[in-house]
Order: C-alpha cells, then sequence, then structure tokens
C-alpha cells in the first residue's frame, strides 16, 4: 500500500538497512509518521494481509504510554522495542514524529541493536536534514 511519504531513495536505505542487519530473516519493514505509514517491504512467501493501520496506531499510543511510565526511571532513555510472537520479532525504532518497524524470524539481541542502531541513526539523520 505505497502513499509516496518517502523519497524512493529513503525508502530504499531503509531497506537496505535492515536487509544488511538482518538478512533472509528480514519478513517486511514499515515506516510510519503519526499520520501516516507505507509498507516498504514484504518478503515474497508473506501475505499481504496484516492491518498495518491498527499496528501503528497501538505502536504510537503504546509508545507513548510506555515512554511515559519510564520516564525519569533508572533504567535510562528509551532505545527501542523488541515484541516476541509466536511466529516472530517485531522491532521498533521511533522518535518523536516517525519510526520503522521490522518483523523479523529468529535473531540475536546483537542483531537488534545493530538493526536498531542504524535506524535509529537513519531517522535522526532526517530530523537534523
Amino acid at each position: 500500500m505505497p502513499t509516496g511519504i518517502l523519497t524512493s531513495e529513503a525508502a530504499e536505505q531503509i531497506v537496505a538497512t535492515c536487509r544488511t542487519a538482518i538478512g533472509d530473516s528480514l519478513r517486511s519493514v514499515t515506516y510510519f509518521t503519526r499520520d501516516d505509514f507505507e509498507q516498504l517491504y514484504l518478503r515474497d512467501d508473506l501475505e499481504r494481509d496484516a492491518d498495518l493501520s491498527t499496528f501503528i496506531g497501538h505502536e504510537w499510543r503504546g509508545f507513548k504510554t510506555t515512554q511515559t511510565a519510564y520516564e525519569g526511571s533508572e533504567l535510562g532513555g528509551y532505545d527501542y522495542t523488541i515484541r516476541v510472537f509466536e511466529n516472530g520479532f517485531l522491532i521498533r525504532v521511533t522518535n518523536d514524529s516517525e519510526g520503522v518497524f521490522a518483523t523479523t524470524d529468529g535473531l540475536t539481541v546483537k542483531d537488534f541493536e545493530e538493526v536498531a542502531t542504524a535506524l535509529d541513526s537513519f531517522l535522526t539523520d532526517r530530523q537534523t536534514a
């Protein structure tokens, strides 16, 4: 469901970042803002039937609620989220205005850290550009 909220170059960069860090375990990549989203990648063996608008709504609401709950704790600032499901994982990296979530098959914590760091750098660079 391409919406054109990213340039082709930015979309390709996000997918390449995820593919480099995750490899063949990458299932999907979705870029989102508060108002819109764009699925940038979906592995060929998966169905295009996910309710992404509901996922995005939960990711924004859930993020704000969780961020508020942990503000000022000894855990430090928020970095990224990993959600574990029966058939895979979801990693979410966000800032105040945009984010990316990628779904994967199994990964190590080091792999998640690598993709989170790369996506965070991409989003930070977009904010300062």
